[in-house]
């Protein structure tokens, strides 16, 4: 997986005013939890997440917070309901040998045999909630449509992926061809 490298400070203050001042500086409030690491409030210029943020890309963040360095994952974001400002991060620590779970994005390949006859591809899931150590974690998940044919549907369950358990619900849908009314006709004329 990527790593996308950022640079942090730790917030001497907490609470409402101080993140309101902090906001006015074009800087963003961020938390660092979990796996038996004690809260850690820090803030994070605003231009140096957009790479992070705002890309269907996924990245194990480095923090380097004041100098002391943290592997962390984007656990949740919080947006301004009008402007879309980035109003607060929430990073989750990383340990090596303990499962991490993330959306991650897939990656549709190929020319599907439907697609072809007529069919539209219509993808209905973009990414996969997964869980695997964080030196197995993917990229993307890729997955093959060239044999999917129409009016059929790759499902979860379908999919596996070494070192990489998937806990989307196995019966959730991937993407699927369509049949469309053109496909429907050149179906009736071939008869």
């Amino acid at each position: 997986m990527k790593v996308f490298e950022l640079k942090a400070t730790e917030r001497k203050a907490s609470g409402k005013k101080a993140s309101k001042n902090d906001r006015k500086e074009e800087l963003v409030p961020c938390v660092l939890y979990g796996n038996g690491l004690d809260n850690i409030y820090l803030t994070v210029v605003e231009k140096d997440l957009q790479h992070l943020v705002y890309t269907p890309s996924v990245y194990l963040v480095a923090l380097n917070v004041s100098g002391k360095e943290y592997k962390a994952v984007l656990h949740e974001i919080q947006f301004h309901p009008v402007s879309d400002k980035i109003l607060h991060i929430d990073f989750l620590n990383i340990v090596d040998n303990k499962p991490v779970q993330m959306a991650v994005p897939v990656a549709i390949s190929g020319n599907s045999e439907g697609v072809k006859v007529g069919g539209k591809l219509q993808v209905t899931a973009r990414k996969l909630k997964i869980s695997a150590l964080p030196e197995n974690l993917p990229d993307d998940l890729p997955v093959d449509i060239t044999n999917l044919g129409l009016g059929k549907a790759i499902l979860v369950g379908d999919l596996s992926y070494p070192n990489v358990e998937i806990l989307t619900p196995a019966g959730a849908t991937v993407c699927r061809v369509k049949i469309t009314r053109a496909a429907r006709e050149q179906a009736a004329e071939a008869k």
